[in-house]
């Protein structure tokens, strides 16, 4: 690493510690000519290759601006997009590639956009998978319908802990005939 201060080819590292919760490293260095020290970042680069054949760094944010546009309207807080966004990007850099297609990214969306929301997964797959007509969409609900995207919650329960159906049940007394 060269020293800013006086061009200098090498430098030694003080110190170094994580940073930005263990996605990049902060080094501290010293300049063994000038003598004077200097602070460097260094983070595993992720980019991005759009249809278009250009690329740009990974972004969370546009992850989150993607995903909320479908989320329009659904009850999904910033924290489950921001949750989303960080399962994307970890399911995006354990390829290991320092280079993945937008196609990528898009698939890697929909699997926790379905187990967030269905509604949300459906309007960004619609334009993701590039729907074309109402078949396209009854295909995709058939299979929301036939495979269920997460484990099923269980049925709400009172203080005492029972089902809440059994609650309402002993709440209505006997059932006549």
């Amino acid at each position: 690493m060269r020293c800013p201060f006086c061009r200098h080819p090498d430098s030694r590292v003080v110190d170094s510690r994580e940073a930005e919760e263990g996605a990049a490293i902060r080094r501290r260095r010293s300049c063994p000519s000038c003598g004077r020290r200097f602070t460097t970042m260094e983070e595993a680069s992720l980019r991005v290759r759009k249809r278009s054949g250009t690329a740009e760094p990974f972004s969370r944010a546009k992850v989150v601006a993607g995903v909320h546009k479908a989320c329009q309207g659904r009850p999904v807080s910033a924290e489950d997009l921001a949750r989303l966004a960080q399962r994307v990007e970890d399911t995006v850099r354990s390829s290991g590639a320092a280079e993945v297609a937008a196609e990528d990214v898009g698939r890697a969306i929909l699997g926790p956009l379905r187990e967030l929301d269905e509604v949300a997964y459906l309007r960004f797959a619609s334009v993701y998978l590039a729907f074309e007509s109402l078949a396209d969409f009854e295909k995709a609900i058939s299979e929301l319908r036939a495979e269920p995207a997460g484990p099923a919650d269980p049925a709400p329960a009172d203080e005492v802990g029972r089902p809440a159906d059994v609650t309402t049940a002993l709440a209505a007394g006997p059932s006549r005939p």
